[in-house]
């Protein structure tokens, strides 16, 4: 159960600490300086977290039950990062932007959750989906 609540816990405020970060990024430094700097930075969390977690069948083992989604994870979260690095110094806010973001996001993967993973969607869930369109209405409804 710790690791129920842990594991959503650190989502939830790495994904704030990640936008807090991304929007107070200086907007006169180029895209890709400032991500090979944070890469590099994470690849060393990474190595050093491997101490925690260790391979149980060593790193080439583990290398080669790779497949396709650690190529494509790569990819997506380059975008992710060029794309919210080019929404903050584009003006967009903080909050808008994050929760725009998500619940976009959410609601396109919808159909592969449902179709791909059988995942299971009840009347409350969908009831959900359409709180969060109204909230995107809302958020972006002009004063």
């Amino acid at each position: 159960m710790f690791l129920y609540y842990f594991s959503i816990s650190l989502a939830i405020l790495s994904s704030a600490l990640y936008h807090f970060s991304a929007k107070s990024t200086p907007s006169n430094i180029n895209f890709s300086i400032s991500l090979v700097v944070t890469y590099a930075v994470a690849l060393l969390i990474t190595i050093f977290s491997s101490f925690f977690f260790p391979a149980p069948n060593g790193v080439l083992a583990e290398l080669k039950q790779l497949n396709w989604a650690s190529f494509l994870l790569a990819l997506a979260i380059v975008g992710i990062e060029f794309g919210f690095l080019m929404v903050y110094r584009s003006g967009w806010n903080l909050g808008i932007a994050a929760v725009l973001v998500n619940v976009v996001a959410s609601l396109i993967l919808l159909p592969v959750a449902i179709f791909l993973f059988k995942d299971k969607i009840s009347w409350v869930n969908i009831l959900g989906i359409f709180v969060c369109l109204a909230g995107l209405v809302m958020l972006n409804w002009k004063r």
